[in-house]
């Protein structure tokens, strides 16, 4: 297409009003929401049609009339009325001949004067050749510009000289990163580099950044991340003409104008506003005063960061980590973790894996919870790796010794020469065992439902019967006593002992219970004395207060010495729960605890599960102290409820059982 080429031609548009100016939005990154313009040159030619700056600049700028046009563009942009009674910003390219040859300010000045468009709303934008050619008779231009309330910007920052001292000449208030490392943002790493590099110098010098030739949403959140402020570009909207700015601006935001991170993935963790250095300061922070194990790894797995918290986990101070691999300082870890730090390496995030070291000559083993996540850049390019470490190795341990006890106690209750039962509402066995036909000869069936008063002496029934309905009408729990026939002809005392499982609302669904012969205790099987002495041990070896009582008649089976320590041996074997549950004890609101709210109270007799109750316990010489307590039901092989064990803890280590699912 042929060019116009005469000075003749451009003076003849200039009289003939063919140049006008569009409009360019510019967009806040972080909110999609319009803040301005750059207004753009056009030439409306009468036989070329619309001509883009690219084909006439250069012969306007050769003709010496390129500050007439300025000055025309500059008339008509400030003239619209929807654009003066807004708060949007305009922005105007000023050439290094106008800044430095002609009366710029002046001309300026006499623009917002005619036209009543405030001078703090517009921005002139300057190339660094114009610092370059005249550096003195540049900065006297641009203190002119900033006297009148003008906001300075460097144009096309990062293609000429790029010099820090032009930066520090002028009082600049914004940077605009140039076009051609925009577009290229997303394919090459050394344009995220640059571009990243002139963000960061924005901010740091107190900067607002704006990014020129923004042409799809990858190129606008590609920015966002890296913090820069405005973007300016086809994705965010084509220039306009002057008769369209009343719909963009009424408008402000749209699908047109949206957000860059509306789709984003990985938000930044600070806004734009912090420095890079804050940033760094911040997240050095947050890295030092987590309470698990950080690092940062690069693609060689060597650390380029550690905290505290897992310097001390691998037992090296934090600067013999730094350059180091992971298979150097940590070798048996490594290996178990090796897997999971290349998965992440290829971009798949690991979360909650549990590695478990077992030391070869026996003895504690170490467990650890491991996250791995891929870091990358603002392409999404995997760097390295973040790790995060949680020594849970207490709470396994913790949790194997109170599995143990279950099982001990389990035995010991398999093991105990009682005869358990079970009875439902209407005064009926519905559960029994073998040790009755042991005792009496008649068969387990036939002893269900009322069979098994059959065995009892005739004088006892109903005083035996008058002893459930009450404790099956009450609640309370049952005792009594009674006479039965053994397979020898003789009639042996027995006792009866049970307490009620009670519903939801509190009513009683059954009863639990157990017989034996009533009078001295025989002596214990070996088998069973040394199961009591294994369990005895095992609760005694476990680091917080541990109570076991049996679901049979409520009664506390053993306690450990730091649950006594708790309670000032207000507790202690032989103990009925309800009797324990009258201790002092009282919510946190120093409301006193319900009986029935207490946790072994509700293990024991509905079989709930009670993860923490956070209770106030008032000490002999009158001191408050502050306890957690948990509890939860243990169950026979063959799912019948045989006790609780309950946990006491002070306040702060109850999380170490939550997290290790004791309960």
């Amino acid at each position: 297409m042929a060019l116009p080429e005469t000075e003749i031609e451009v003076r003849r548009a200039l009289a003939e009003d063919e140049f006008f100016p569009v409009f360019q939005p510019l967009v806040e990154l972080r909110s999609g929401r319009l803040v301005g313009f750059e207004v753009l040159a056009r030439w409306k030619h009468p036989i070329l049609g619309t001509l883009s700056p690219n084909d006439f600049i250069s012969m306007v700028e050769g003709c010496a009339l390129l500050n007439e046009l300025t000055r025309a563009l500059v008339r008509k942009a400030l003239t619209c009325d929807e654009l003066k009674q807004s708060s949007l910003r305009l922005s105007v390219n000023v050439s290094p001949l106008q800044l430095l040859h002609f009366n710029s300010p002046g001309r300026i000045l006499e623009a917002s004067e005619q036209s009543g468009f405030q001078l703090k709303r517009l921005t002139i934008e300057i190339t660094e050749t114009a610092i370059v050619d005249d550096p003195e008779r540049a900065k006297a231009a641009a203190q002119q510009l900033k006297t009148l309330g003008c906001r300075l910007a460097l144009d096309d920052f990062g293609t000429g000289y790029s010099s820090l001292k032009h930066l520090h000449a002028l009082p600049f208030d914004e940077l605009k990163v140039d076009q051609s490392f925009v577009r290229s943002i997303t394919d090459r790493r050394e344009s995220r580099k640059i571009v990243g590099a002139a963000v960061g110098l924005g901010q740091a010098l107190g900067l607002t950044t704006i990014a020129e030739g923004v042409e799809t949403e990858e190129q606008a959140n590609v920015l966002f991340w890296m913090g820069c402020d405005v973007g300016q570009g086809w994705f965010f909207g084509r220039p306009v003409g002057i008769e369209d700015l009343p719909r963009l601006i009424r408008r402000g935001q749209s699908d047109s104008f949206r957000p860059a991170s509306s789709k984003m993935h990985n938000v930044p963790l600070f806004n734009g506003e912090a420095l890079p250095a804050q940033r760094l300061a911040q997240l050095q922070a947050l890295f030092d005063s987590a309470p698990v194990g950080l690092c940062l790894l690069d693609r060689d797995l060597h650390y380029t960061n550690v905290n505290a918290m897992l310097a001390e986990m691998n037992g090296a101070p934090i600067g013999a980590h730094l350059g180091r691999s992971v298979a150097e300082v940590a070798p048996d870890f490594f290996r178990l973790a090796e897997p999971f730090l290349y998965a992440a390496l290829s971009g798949e995030p690991v979360n909650g894996v549990e590695l478990v070291k077992h030391p070869p000559g026996g003895g504690p083993f170490r467990s650890v919870l491991a996250s791995c996540q891929p870091v990358r850049d603002e392409a999404g390019e995997v760097l390295g790796i973040s790790a995060a470490i949680l020594d849970v190795s207490k709470c396994r341990q913790l949790e194997e010794a109170l599995h143990e006890t279950e099982e001990h106690f389990r035995a010991v209750m398999q093991l105990h020469p009682h005869v358990p039962w079970v009875m439902n509402t209407a005064g009926e066995i519905i559960e029994g065992s073998q040790k009755w036909e042991d005792i009496t000869g008649q068969r387990k069936d036939d002893a269900l439902g009322d069979g098994w008063l059959r065995m009892l002496h005739p004088d006892d029934v109903e005083p035996a019967l008058d002893g459930i309905r009450a404790s099956l009408k009450t609640g309370t729990p049952l005792r009594i006593q009674f006479r039965v026939k053994t397979v020898d002809g003789e009639w042996q005392p027995m006792v009866s002992r049970g307490s009620a499982r009670l519903g939801p609302s509190g009513h009683v669904v059954c009863l639990y219970g157990v017989m034996e012969p009533d009078g001295e205790p025989a002596r214990l099987p070996d088998e069973l004395r040394l199961r009591c002495e294994q369990l005895s041990a095992a609760i005694e070896a476990i680091p917080i207060g541990v109570v076991l009582a049996g679901a049979l008649d409520g009664t506390i089976f053993l306690v450990n010495s730091i649950a006594r320590g708790w309670f000032d041996n207000r507790l202690f074997i032989g103990q009925t729960v309800a009797e324990f549950s009258r201790t002092p004890l009282a919510r946190v609101d120093g409301q006193p605890l319900d009986v029935s709210r207490f946790p072994l109270t509700r293990s024991l007799l509905r079989g709930e599960l009670v993860e923490e109750m956070e209770v106030l316990y008032a000490r002999p010489e009158g001191a408050q102290l502050q306890l957690v307590l948990s509890s939860k039901p243990i169950f026979s092989g063959e799912g019948r409820l045989v006790g609780a064990i309950m946990l006491v803890q002070e306040p702060g280590t109850g999380a170490v059982v939550r997290r290790s699912r004791l309960l």
